[in-house]
């Protein structure tokens, strides 16, 4: 068989296994294979693939939902084989006759594709693979050479997103408010998109079952405020193959509701804070739930939640680094910051009064690294268009791009698919569960969307005077696909 056979009849659909499930350590991994086309023959079967170069594409792994490693065909074959032959464990203790049979069934497939290579070679081929997923969940040096390709540079050979953002609670229900909070800069806020009637539990698992389909390997819960809806633990529980994400402002993630978080496999939490004073965090929430969030925080920590915390930055609360000493204090290790999403809220003028000036951003940001570097936390700003792209470069940071129908997509309370879950305005790009998933992402206005976030400028197009990254200006690529995502908020 050879190679492009073996890519035409067996990368049809997402690859994924747990290393090290019970953890410490785990490594979860979602084989994601290039989109090939194959010219039909009369009787509509496939036939030839078509490749636009004489090299044939690599697939790329998505590593814990957050990093992604591109890799070449050769090892992406081997791998879906071993894939293969792990999950038929799925479940089971593994042991070491286990173990090497799962190796002898892989290299007996993957000699049928390259027939001349040694299982000597195939053995250290798979053991350097494996090596550098760890290297790179673990956050440590990659030692393999493997290789160099931006995000930008795959999106001819995608299908999907990596990432949904799926927001399943509304901002109003019934002409009422929907949320705990009523925060000043809130992007979904009066935008038509994040106040549809909500989708039922069914049909939500039908959403998650056709993401499972398309592809996209990790979905984030949000909203609107996720929490406030009373099937949140059954929808998390149902999307266990997916890397799965929270966005919360943890007001109710008691002991007891964490440990149901828990219960249900979810992968991470990110809870939104502004301010360790409690007066400016009520303030720009707009509601006195400064010791909720505080105490979501800590249980979330207890519980043994993978926790980050995120802090939309502003003029109230630039004194940015007193937070990170609080968070510190608290355990926290991860944290992000963010410019402001000029939607929903953050176009009225209780908003723009307080937004900062993107000289005031980095002078932020700069003593925030500092401090964050200096006392074992990670950092991330996750806004594109707010400062210039030599700045990162200088601060050890990674480059915030718009991965809008590239990376990262949303679908609406109502099931309507968006660029990215701030974009809740004007038409819709289609509805998911009635419309083909091809038209969407084919569709004129879905590329015309994914051609402008390829193209990787560092700019927002929803924010006003986005700045236009000047590393990209002078042909430096960024976001590496070794590297960490940004967020889009």
């Amino acid at each position: 068989m050879t190679p492009k056979k073996y890519m035409r009849e067996n990368f049809k659909e997402v690859a994924h296994t747990t290393v090290n499930p019970e953890g410490p350590g785990v490594v979860r991994i979602h084989l994601i294979p290039p989109h090939i086309e194959t010219k039909a023959t009369k009787d509509g079967k496939p036939g030839k693939i078509r490749i636009r170069n004489t090299k044939l594409p690599s697939s790329i792994a998505i590593i814990n939902g957050q990093d992604i490693v591109p890799v070449k065909y050769a090892w992406s074959i081997l791998l879906n084989e071993f894939i293969k032959e792990v999950n038929k464990y799925h479940g089971r203790e593994v042991s070491d006759e286990d173990v090497e049979s799962i190796l002898d069934n892989t290299f007996r497939s993957v000699k049928k594709v390259f027939t001349f290579t040694s299982r000597k070679r195939l053995r250290e081929d798979l053991r350097t693979i494996m090596d550098t997923f760890k290297q790179v969940a673990y956050g440590e040096e990659v030692t393999a050479d493997i290789g160099y390709m931006s995000i930008g540079d795959y999106a001819d050979y995608m299908t999907a997103p990596h990432r949904m953002d799926i927001m399943v609670s509304a901002m109003e229900k019934q002409g009422h408010w929907n949320c705990n909070q009523c925060c000043i800069h809130c992007y979904a806020a009066g935008q038509t998109g994040s106040s549809e009637t909500e989708l039922t539990t069914g049909q939500w698992k039908q959403v998650l079952d056709k993401l499972r389909e398309i592809g996209v390997s990790q979905v984030t819960f949000t909203g609107g405020e996720p929490t406030m809806r009373d099937d949140l633990f059954e929808l998390i529980g149902y999307s266990r193959w997916f890397v799965s994400r929270l966005n919360t402002n943890g007001i109710k993630l008691t002991p007891e509701y964490c440990a149901k978080l828990c219960e249900n496999e979810i992968d991470s939490v990110q809870i939104t804070f502004y301010s360790s004073d409690r007066e400016i965090h009520n303030k720009l929430v707009g509601a006195n739930h400064y010791d909720d969030t505080v105490a979501g925080i800590e249980n979330a920590l207890k519980a043994g939640l993978s926790l980050s915390v995120n802090t939309p930055l502003c003029t109230l609360n630039k004194d940015y680094v007193e937070t990170l000493r609080f968070l510190k204090e608290k355990g926290v290790s991860y944290v992000t910051c963010s410019g402001l999403i000029t939607t929903g809220n953050a176009l009225k003028d209780a908003s723009e009064s307080l937004q900062l000036s993107p000289r005031e951003i980095s002078d932020i940001l700069a003593d925030a690294a500092d401090y964050a570097y200096a006392n074992g936390m990670e950092i991330s700003f996750t806004s594109p268009g707010w400062i210039d792209g030599d700045f990162f470069a200088e601060h050890a940071l990674s480059t915030p791009n718009c991965g809008a129908c590239l990376s990262n997509m949303a679908i609406t309370p109502g099931g309507n698919v968006v660029p990215c879950q701030s974009w809740l305005s004007g038409a819709p790009l289609g509805n998911f569960l009635t419309d083909k998933w091809e038209d969407i992402w084919n569709s004129e206005a879905c590329k015309k969307r994914r051609d402008f976030s390829a193209l990787m400028l560092g700019r927002c197009p929803l924010r006003k005077n986005s700045l236009s990254d000047s590393s990209s200006r002078s042909g430096e690529k960024t976001n590496d696909l070794s590297e960490k995502e940004g967020g889009s908020r």
